[in-house]
Protein backbone atom coordinates (compact mmCIF):
# COMPACT_ATOMS: atom_id res chain seq x y z
CA UNK A 1 0.00 0.00 0.00
CA UNK A 2 1.33 3.45 -0.81
CA UNK A 3 2.12 5.85 2.00
CA UNK A 4 -0.85 8.09 2.71
CA UNK A 5 0.98 11.43 2.68
CA UNK A 6 0.80 13.54 -0.49
CA UNK A 7 4.27 15.05 -0.31
CA UNK A 8 3.06 18.51 -1.15
CA UNK A 9 6.15 19.75 0.59
CA UNK A 10 8.11 19.03 -2.62
CA UNK A 11 7.19 22.53 -3.79
CA UNK A 12 8.58 24.05 -0.60
CA UNK A 13 11.78 22.10 -1.07
CA UNK A 14 12.08 23.32 -4.64
CA UNK A 15 11.68 26.90 -3.46
CA UNK A 16 14.20 26.33 -0.71
CA UNK A 17 16.57 24.93 -3.29
CA UNK A 18 16.20 28.09 -5.35
CA UNK A 19 17.06 30.19 -2.29
CA UNK A 20 20.07 28.05 -1.56
CA UNK A 21 21.29 28.40 -5.15
CA UNK A 22 21.29 32.16 -4.69
CA UNK A 23 23.76 31.69 -1.82
CA UNK A 24 26.11 29.02 -3.12
CA UNK A 25 28.64 27.42 -0.82
CA UNK A 26 32.29 27.98 -1.54
CA UNK A 27 33.49 24.94 -3.49
CA UNK A 28 36.46 22.95 -2.28
CA UNK A 29 39.72 23.70 -4.06
CA UNK A 30 39.94 21.86 -7.35
CA UNK A 31 36.28 20.80 -7.38
CA UNK A 32 33.41 21.95 -9.57
CA UNK A 33 30.81 24.22 -7.90
CA UNK A 34 28.38 22.26 -5.74
CA UNK A 35 24.67 22.64 -6.35
CA UNK A 36 21.65 21.90 -4.20
CA UNK A 37 20.85 18.22 -4.69
CA UNK A 38 17.10 18.37 -4.98
CA UNK A 39 16.89 14.61 -5.56
CA UNK A 40 18.54 14.00 -2.18
CA UNK A 41 16.37 16.58 -0.44
CA UNK A 42 13.06 15.30 -1.76
CA UNK A 43 14.04 11.69 -1.05
CA UNK A 44 15.00 12.46 2.56
CA UNK A 45 11.76 14.37 3.13
CA UNK A 46 9.65 11.61 1.57
CA UNK A 47 11.45 8.93 3.61
CA UNK A 48 10.37 10.59 6.86
CA UNK A 49 6.72 10.31 5.87
CA UNK A 50 6.96 6.53 5.38
CA UNK A 51 8.15 5.77 8.92
CA UNK A 52 6.03 4.14 11.63
CA UNK A 53 5.36 5.87 14.92
CA UNK A 54 7.20 6.90 17.09
CA UNK A 55 10.15 7.03 14.70
CA UNK A 56 8.28 9.32 12.33
CA UNK A 57 7.67 11.81 15.13
CA UNK A 58 11.38 12.00 15.93
CA UNK A 59 12.46 12.65 12.35
CA UNK A 60 9.65 15.13 11.68
CA UNK A 61 10.51 17.10 14.82
CA UNK A 62 14.17 17.34 13.81
CA UNK A 63 14.03 17.29 10.00
CA UNK A 64 15.53 20.78 9.82
CA UNK A 65 18.60 19.43 11.60
CA UNK A 66 19.32 16.95 8.83
CA UNK A 67 22.07 18.45 6.65
CA UNK A 68 20.19 18.14 3.35
CA UNK A 69 16.97 19.63 4.78
CA UNK A 70 18.53 22.51 6.71
CA UNK A 71 17.88 26.13 5.72
CA UNK A 72 21.41 26.17 4.33
CA UNK A 73 21.64 22.59 3.05
CA UNK A 74 24.88 20.66 2.95
CA UNK A 75 25.72 17.57 0.95
CA UNK A 76 28.60 15.12 1.01
CA UNK A 77 30.97 15.48 -1.93
CA UNK A 78 30.50 13.03 -4.80
CA UNK A 79 33.51 11.10 -5.97
CA UNK A 80 34.52 7.86 -7.70
CA UNK A 81 33.93 5.88 -4.50
CA UNK A 82 30.21 6.68 -4.69
CA UNK A 83 29.79 4.46 -7.74
CA UNK A 84 29.94 0.73 -8.41
CA UNK A 85 30.73 0.15 -12.07
CA UNK A 86 29.77 -3.48 -11.85
CA UNK A 87 29.24 -4.06 -15.59
CA UNK A 88 32.99 -3.52 -15.99
CA UNK A 89 33.39 -6.91 -14.28
CA UNK A 90 30.16 -8.85 -14.83
CA UNK A 91 27.11 -8.91 -17.07
CA UNK A 92 23.62 -8.45 -15.63
CA UNK A 93 22.24 -10.07 -13.43
CA UNK A 94 25.69 -10.26 -11.79
CA UNK A 95 25.09 -13.78 -10.47
CA UNK A 96 28.76 -14.34 -9.62
CA UNK A 97 29.21 -11.07 -7.72
CA UNK A 98 31.08 -11.62 -4.41
CA UNK A 99 29.23 -10.31 -1.37
CA UNK A 100 32.20 -8.71 0.40
CA UNK A 101 34.74 -6.18 -0.77
CA UNK A 102 37.62 -8.45 0.21
CA UNK A 103 36.18 -11.31 -1.83
CA UNK A 104 35.66 -9.00 -4.81
CA UNK A 105 39.31 -7.92 -4.75
CA UNK A 106 40.47 -11.50 -4.23
CA UNK A 107 38.51 -12.64 -7.29
CA UNK A 108 39.18 -9.78 -9.70
CA UNK A 109 42.42 -8.23 -8.44
CA UNK A 110 43.41 -5.07 -10.29
CA UNK A 111 40.23 -5.21 -12.39
CA UNK A 112 38.28 -4.30 -9.26
CA UNK A 113 40.26 -1.11 -8.76
CA UNK A 114 38.47 2.10 -9.66
CA UNK A 115 34.96 0.66 -9.91
CA UNK A 116 33.88 2.34 -6.66
CA UNK A 117 32.70 1.24 -3.21
CA UNK A 118 29.00 2.16 -3.23
CA UNK A 119 27.54 -1.08 -1.79
CA UNK A 120 30.14 -1.14 0.95
CA UNK A 121 29.59 2.55 1.70
CA UNK A 122 25.89 1.82 2.25
CA UNK A 123 26.72 -1.06 4.56
CA UNK A 124 29.24 1.02 6.53
CA UNK A 125 26.81 3.92 6.89
CA UNK A 126 24.08 1.58 8.14
CA UNK A 127 26.48 0.14 10.75
CA UNK A 128 27.31 3.66 11.97
CA UNK A 129 23.60 4.48 12.17
CA UNK A 130 22.98 1.42 14.36
CA UNK A 131 25.78 2.57 16.68
CA UNK A 132 24.31 6.08 16.81
CA UNK A 133 20.86 4.67 17.61
CA UNK A 134 22.28 2.63 20.48
CA UNK A 135 23.70 5.70 22.21
CA UNK A 136 21.27 7.34 21.24
CA UNK A 137 23.01 10.41 19.84
CA UNK A 138 20.50 12.70 18.13
CA UNK A 139 23.03 14.66 16.08
CA UNK A 140 24.79 11.53 14.83
CA UNK A 141 21.48 9.79 14.07
CA UNK A 142 20.27 12.66 11.92
CA UNK A 143 23.59 13.20 10.17
CA UNK A 144 24.13 9.51 9.41
CA UNK A 145 20.53 9.03 8.30
CA UNK A 146 21.13 11.80 5.79
CA UNK A 147 24.42 10.33 4.60
CA UNK A 148 22.71 6.97 4.13
CA UNK A 149 19.90 8.59 2.14
CA UNK A 150 22.36 10.16 -0.28
CA UNK A 151 24.10 6.82 -0.78
CA UNK A 152 20.79 5.06 -1.41
CA UNK A 153 19.86 7.69 -4.02
CA UNK A 154 23.20 6.94 -5.68
CA UNK A 155 22.60 3.19 -5.55
CA UNK A 156 19.12 3.62 -7.06
CA UNK A 157 20.58 5.54 -10.00
CA UNK A 158 21.51 3.14 -12.83
CA UNK A 159 24.22 5.54 -13.99
CA UNK A 160 26.23 4.89 -10.84
CA UNK A 161 26.36 1.18 -11.68
CA UNK A 162 27.76 1.28 -15.19
CA UNK A 163 31.09 1.91 -16.86
CA UNK A 164 29.11 4.31 -19.06
CA UNK A 165 28.16 6.41 -16.01
CA UNK A 166 28.67 9.74 -17.78
CA UNK A 167 27.48 8.65 -21.21
CA UNK A 168 31.06 8.68 -22.42
CA UNK A 169 30.69 5.36 -24.25
CA UNK A 170 27.48 6.28 -26.06
CA UNK A 171 28.23 9.87 -27.08
CA UNK A 172 26.13 11.29 -24.23
CA UNK A 173 28.89 13.11 -22.35
CA UNK A 174 27.80 14.92 -19.19
CA UNK A 175 24.87 12.54 -18.71
CA UNK A 176 25.22 12.08 -14.94
CA UNK A 177 24.98 15.79 -14.13
CA UNK A 178 22.10 16.32 -16.57
CA UNK A 179 20.00 13.51 -15.12
CA UNK A 180 20.89 13.46 -11.41
CA UNK A 181 21.39 17.19 -10.78
CA UNK A 182 19.77 19.26 -13.52
CA UNK A 183 16.74 17.12 -14.36
CA UNK A 184 15.34 17.23 -10.77
CA UNK A 185 15.70 21.01 -10.82
CA UNK A 186 13.92 21.15 -14.19
CA UNK A 187 11.03 19.06 -12.84
CA UNK A 188 10.86 21.32 -9.76
CA UNK A 189 7.52 21.35 -7.98
CA UNK A 190 6.35 18.28 -9.89
CA UNK A 191 9.06 16.12 -8.31
CA UNK A 192 6.56 14.45 -5.99
CA UNK A 193 7.31 10.98 -4.70
CA UNK A 194 5.03 8.10 -3.72
CA UNK A 195 7.13 5.57 -1.78
CA UNK A 196 5.71 2.55 -0.02
CA UNK A 197 5.90 2.38 3.78
CA UNK A 198 9.22 1.62 5.43
CA UNK A 199 9.71 -1.99 6.41
CA UNK A 200 12.09 -4.06 8.48
CA UNK A 201 15.03 -5.49 6.51
CA UNK A 202 15.85 -9.07 7.48
CA UNK A 203 19.31 -8.85 5.91
CA UNK A 204 20.46 -5.22 5.49
CA UNK A 205 23.84 -6.23 4.03
CA UNK A 206 22.31 -8.40 1.33
CA UNK A 207 19.60 -5.86 0.55
CA UNK A 208 22.09 -3.52 -1.14
CA UNK A 209 22.45 -6.08 -3.93
CA UNK A 210 18.69 -6.30 -4.37
CA UNK A 211 18.61 -2.52 -4.77
CA UNK A 212 21.38 -2.73 -7.34
CA UNK A 213 19.54 -5.28 -9.47
CA UNK A 214 16.30 -3.30 -9.35
CA UNK A 215 18.16 -0.18 -10.39
CA UNK A 216 20.33 -1.50 -13.20
CA UNK A 217 17.38 -2.80 -15.25
CA UNK A 218 16.44 0.83 -16.02
CA UNK A 219 19.81 1.78 -17.52
CA UNK A 220 18.97 1.15 -21.19
CA UNK A 221 15.69 3.04 -20.81
CA UNK A 222 17.51 6.06 -19.39
CA UNK A 223 20.09 6.09 -22.16
CA UNK A 224 17.48 5.71 -24.91
CA UNK A 225 15.07 8.33 -23.56
CA UNK A 226 17.86 10.85 -23.06
CA UNK A 227 18.98 10.29 -26.64
CA UNK A 228 15.43 10.90 -27.84
CA UNK A 229 15.27 14.15 -25.84
CA UNK A 230 18.40 15.41 -27.62
CA UNK A 231 17.15 14.76 -31.14
CA UNK A 232 16.54 17.87 -33.19
CA UNK A 233 17.96 20.23 -30.55
CA UNK A 234 21.07 22.34 -30.78
CA UNK A 235 22.08 22.11 -27.14
CA UNK A 236 20.98 21.53 -23.57
CA UNK A 237 18.67 24.48 -23.07
CA UNK A 238 15.08 24.68 -21.85
CA UNK A 239 13.58 22.72 -24.78
CA UNK A 240 15.92 19.83 -24.07
CA UNK A 241 15.13 19.71 -20.33
CA UNK A 242 11.40 20.09 -20.94
CA UNK A 243 11.52 17.10 -23.25
CA UNK A 244 13.79 15.18 -20.88
CA UNK A 245 11.42 15.83 -17.97
CA UNK A 246 8.48 14.56 -20.02
CA UNK A 247 10.26 11.41 -21.13
CA UNK A 248 12.50 10.56 -18.20
CA UNK A 249 10.73 12.30 -15.32
CA UNK A 250 8.39 9.37 -14.59
CA UNK A 251 11.32 6.95 -14.30
CA UNK A 252 13.21 9.34 -12.04
CA UNK A 253 10.18 9.75 -9.75
CA UNK A 254 8.76 6.21 -9.77
CA UNK A 255 11.76 3.94 -10.32
CA UNK A 256 14.65 5.87 -8.76
CA UNK A 257 13.62 8.34 -6.07
CA UNK A 258 10.40 6.84 -4.69
CA UNK A 259 12.07 3.44 -4.11
CA UNK A 260 15.09 5.27 -2.71
CA UNK A 261 12.87 6.98 -0.12
CA UNK A 262 11.36 3.65 0.92
CA UNK A 263 14.82 2.04 1.07
CA UNK A 264 16.33 4.85 3.13
CA UNK A 265 13.48 4.82 5.62
CA UNK A 266 13.67 1.02 5.83
CA UNK A 267 17.35 1.24 6.75
CA UNK A 268 16.57 3.89 9.39
CA UNK A 269 13.76 1.75 10.81
CA UNK A 270 15.85 -1.42 10.79
CA UNK A 271 18.75 0.35 12.52
CA UNK A 272 16.36 1.55 15.23
CA UNK A 273 14.93 -1.93 15.72
CA UNK A 274 18.37 -3.58 15.83
CA UNK A 275 19.50 -0.97 18.37
CA UNK A 276 16.69 -2.07 20.69
CA UNK A 277 14.03 0.50 19.84
CA UNK A 278 15.59 3.29 21.92
CA UNK A 279 13.46 6.25 22.96
CA UNK A 280 14.39 9.13 20.67
CA UNK A 281 13.73 12.74 21.62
Amino acid sequence: MKAASSFGFALALALAAGTARAQPQKPAEGSRPRTVELAHQVTAAAAIETLPKPLKGFYKAHRGEMPSLALEPEFAAHGPERRFLIDRLLAFPFAELPRTEAALVAKYGDKAKGIGRLPWLVQESYARLVDAMKTPDKEKILAESDVLTGLIVDLRSPLNLTDNFDGQRTGQHGLWVRIMEKLPQAIGKDLKLSPDAANYLDNPKEYVFSIMLGSYVWLDNMLYLEELARRGKSGYGDPYFEDLARRLGPILREQVLSPAAEDAASYWYTAWMVAGRPELK
